[in-house]
């Protein structure tokens, strides 16, 4: 007992720093379009086109960290399902190498595929509550728009990133990026498919720098 309690205590120590204090954090806001009602599509679908950007309907931000991260890969996989013939969630980031399944949730058969060049494929139609789920696993950065060969009004984004540090904004285009390294890197924005801000960011441990996208 002797011997246990001070290695324990001296290990709790030294782990504390890197655990908690070590890591940063980034906030803030990004100035979102203002959002209207669906100029392309019928308004029950959450991805619009305003000119020839393909964007969230209400406006959302990705914001991401980009800089020279050990490679590690994805440890979760992350699904798309098909429910009231939309894709929910409509915007889902990941970081590449991600599978993703596409569960159908509706009583109808759907037929998924995407000809983007960040990710070409095609699930073919099947039916509700398929197994095993289809699935793809996203290996090429880029962003990917995913379509339904029976429902051609059905749209969704998939925006691969080459980090594991992202998340989206809320409605109001505000943001927090936890459990960060210290350093020097970019922060961008990611707000549709034609536009993406960047701002330098220094980062220091335990610290929370603000940065505001306008």
């Amino acid at each position: 007992m002797n011997l246990r309690g001070p290695f324990w205590f001296g290990a709790f120590f030294f782990a504390s720093p890197i655990s908690i204090f070590a890591q940063a954090t980034v906030e803030g806001r990004v100035e979102l379009p203002k959002s209207h009602a669906a100029p392309v599509v019928a308004k029950r679908y959450e991805i619009v086109t305003r000119g020839d950007a393909l964007s969230t309907e209400p406006p959302l931000a990705v914001v991401y960290l980009e800089g020279a991260f050990p490679k590690s890969a994805p440890r979760s996989i992350k699904q798309i399902a098909q429910k009231n013939l939309t894709f929910v969630p409509s915007l889902l980031p990941v970081q590449v190498g991600t599978k993703i399944e596409f569960p159908n949730l509706d009583d109808t058969y759907h037929s998924i595929f995407s000809y983007s060049p960040a990710k070409r494929f095609d699930l073919g139609r099947y039916r509700p509550e398929e197994r095993p789920i289809p699935s793809e696993i996203f290996d090429k950065p880029g962003l990917v728009t995913l379509r339904c060969d029976i429902h051609e009004h059905m749209r969704g984004l998939v925006l691969v990133l080459d980090t594991p540090h992202f998340v989206v904004s809320d409605a109001d285009g505000r943001y927090r990026l936890r459990g960060l390294p210290r350093g020097k890197f970019l922060l961008k924005a990611w707000i549709d498919s034609r536009t993406t801000r960047e701002q330098p960011v220094e980062l220091k441990s335990g610290g929370t720098a603000h940065v505001d996208f306008q």
